[in-house]
């Protein structure tokens, strides 16, 4: 009996949360980054914006985790498949302060799956 009980507490974090991405756990909260660090965020596209930068187009795109949000731009992009408000992402890159906002420029992306909140 002290075996099962022991076994039990021993469970592995997956078993205990059935439906946490795995992928998610190492994502930090939005507030919680600052100027200059590489950091890995998830969230949900708020708006979607053609936005040129110096006379350069560029994608940009609000992050939002529920609490906080950040700008994600892709310089010399007008556009890229599956990017659009509503879907969920996660990027990782380095934040960087413009005009008091956080910012991340040409992040890696990771889709994530339409319909799986």
């Amino acid at each position: 009996m002290l075996s099962r009980i022991s076994a039990a507490e021993s469970v592995p974090e997956e078993d205990v949360l059935p439906g946490e991405d795995a992928a998610l756990k190492d994502c930090a909260p939005i507030s919680q980054c600052h100027d200059r660090e590489v950091v890995k965020v998830a969230g949900t596209l708020r708006t979607v914006t053609m936005q040129p930068r110096a006379g350069t187009p560029a994608l940009q795109a609000e992050l939002t985790d529920g609490e906080d949000s950040l700008d994600v731009v892709w310089l010399g992009r007008r556009s890229i498949a599956g990017v659009e408000p509503g879907r969920r992402m996660i990027v990782s890159g380095r934040v960087s302060i413009s005009q008091g906002r956080r910012v991340l420029f040409n992040p890696k992306y990771e889709l994530r799956p339409t319909g799986q909140e």
